[in-house]
């Protein structure tokens, strides 16, 4: 699922960054590896015969990101487009049983924090030998994805091969050079190819969150939040590491062996509460416009737009993963947002399941059964990959329930507009508050009477405190006290 991503600025001693240290501290976040784990890491990777370095791939990714996952190639053909897609290929570098591997199992992804991350491997692979950094030749899996003129697969073929990145690109100057008309075809063919599977995207009833990211910055002794709203290549690049994802998924389903993400149509009630989201934050959202229908309509340069489609990740925390074997398929294969199969394979060092994933595949593409190693594991890996994800959702939350401390820590007193959101089923005098600025979610309780639910009401700060990291409200009676 889409993360809800939050950067800080600032002093390290600052507050907000000394309230992020003790947070991990809290959760007991590993911060170093093992000894015998950085030994394995060390030592040289298993190397393919196959040699794609002729390829002039590229990478786009934030400036700052050097734990490279992906690197593409896209070209013309005839009657269509051809999409290389090369994935980093941890195997090559991971024993399994080593101790690297058991790292990895214990880890099962990188964790994100406003101020730094918390790798799955050590940073001499995620950011060094195994990251598809330009100008260095390393071990990928590789997928050549064939698609007609409307952008439809027609074939795929999926292999190990040396490859060699040309460029380390990031959004802002793909989107600049597309929109100048400068950028190489390789290039130019992001937005020609991102449309067209866009288009597929709406057709089908999927749905892609290009979340904003929020900025805290710190000015003047106080923090002042920003959004940094995703470009149209931010979408396209999406389109590109969707299509691989489902063009696995449906390589695992057809030979009968994998692991799918799925994800469940979102219950009524979170759809109801994201409708009591959109009026909090004064967002006009008519009965008969469908939650797709109106993501699409969404500006997130708008602050309000941005903060509700952070918001709308929430109807994303029903995703699981799904493994089948020996052609008994499951039961649910889809899923919801996407709207078609899809597996989690394009960022395995970042995330376990995706190592897995791409054997499967590279074994199904020559009709053969998986290596011993990934069969022995598969039963274990959804529960290991929702314990991550249990993991990496609190560490999302934490971080949002300090940044909105920090925020509002020299307001106690003050009043606000919101909306009542959600009230707990059994305390009705408790429950949820979003306000419309800052675009804070909160516990609201003290009241006398039930919360009135969907309906916007005065509410006074009372707690927000870094420290423990809450934010507190109560409702104003209308004579203001």
């Amino acid at each position: 699922m889409p993360r809800r991503p939050i950067r800080v600025t600032g002093a390290a001693e600052a507050p907000l960054r000394a309230a992020l240290r003790a947070l991990r501290t809290e959760l007991d976040v590993p911060e170093s590896f093992p000894p015998e784990v950085l030994e394995e890491a060390g030592r040289p990777p298993r190397l393919p015969s196959y040699d794609a370095t002729d390829i002039p791939l590229f990478t786009i990714d934030p400036p700052t990101s050097t734990d490279l996952d992906q690197a593409m190639h896209l070209s013309r053909r005839p009657g269509g487009y051809r999409v290389r897609y090369a994935i980093a290929d941890v195997a090559a570098f991971v024993t399994p049983g080593g101790a690297l591997d058991a790292e990895a199992h214990r880890r099962v992804m990188t964790l994100y924090f406003p101020d730094e991350k918390v790798p799955l491997h050590p940073t001499r692979l995620s950011e060094g030998v195994a990251s598809l950094l330009p100008d260095q030749t390393c071990p990928a899996v590789l997928w050549t994805i064939d698609l007609d003129a409307d952008g439809r697969t027609q074939s795929a073929d999926v292999r190990r091969a040396l490859v060699r990145s040309r460029a380390k690109l990031d959004y802002a100057h793909v989107q600049e050079r597309i929109d100048a008309g400068t950028a190489e075809e390789a290039v130019a063919l992001l937005k020609d190819i991102g449309v067209l599977r866009e288009r597929l995207e709406v057709e089908r009833g999927g749905i892609s969150l290009n979340v904003p990211e929020q900025e805290i910055v710190e000015k003047d002794g106080t923090y002042e939040p920003a959004y940094r709203a995703p470009l149209p290549a931010d979408g396209w690049n999406a389109q590109i590491s969707l299509l691989t994802g489902m063009t696995a998924a449906a390589l695992m389903l057809a030979h009968g062996t994998g692991v799918l993400r799925t994800l469940p149509a979102a219950p009524d009630g979170a759809v109801g509460r994201l409708r009591r989201t959109a009026t909090a934050l004064r967002i006009d959202w008519p009965h008969h416009v469908s939650y797709a229908q109106l993501i699409r309509t969404l500006d997130p340069h708008r602050p309000d737009h941005a903060a509700f489609l952070q918001e709308c990740t929430t109807l994303l925390r029903g995703a699981g993963y799904t493994v089948f074997r020996d052609g008994v398929l499951p039961e649910v294969t889809s899923h919801a947002a996407v709207a078609a199969p899809y597996a989690h394979c394009t960022a395995p060092l970042r995330r376990l399941a995706d190592r897995y994933a791409s054997e499967i595949c590279l074994a199904a593409a020559t009709g053969q059964s998986p290596p011993e190693w990934v069969l022995a594991a598969l039963d274990d890996l959804p529960k290991e990959m929702a314990e991550g994800t249990r993991r990496a959702g609190t560490v999302e939350r934490e971080c949002v329930d300090i940044v909105e401390a920090v925020l509002l820590k020299d307001r106690v007193g003050d009043l606000f507009e919101g909306c009542v959101v959600d009230v707990h089923e059994h305390e009705p005098t408790v429950g949820t508050v979003q306000l419309e600025f800052p675009a804070v979610v909160a516990r609201i309780e003290g009241g006398t009477t039930n919360l009135p639910l969907g309906e916007r009401l005065r509410v006074r700060l009372t707690q927000a405190d870094p420290g423990t990291a809450k934010v507190r409200f109560r409702p104003v009676s209308p004579s203001g006290a």
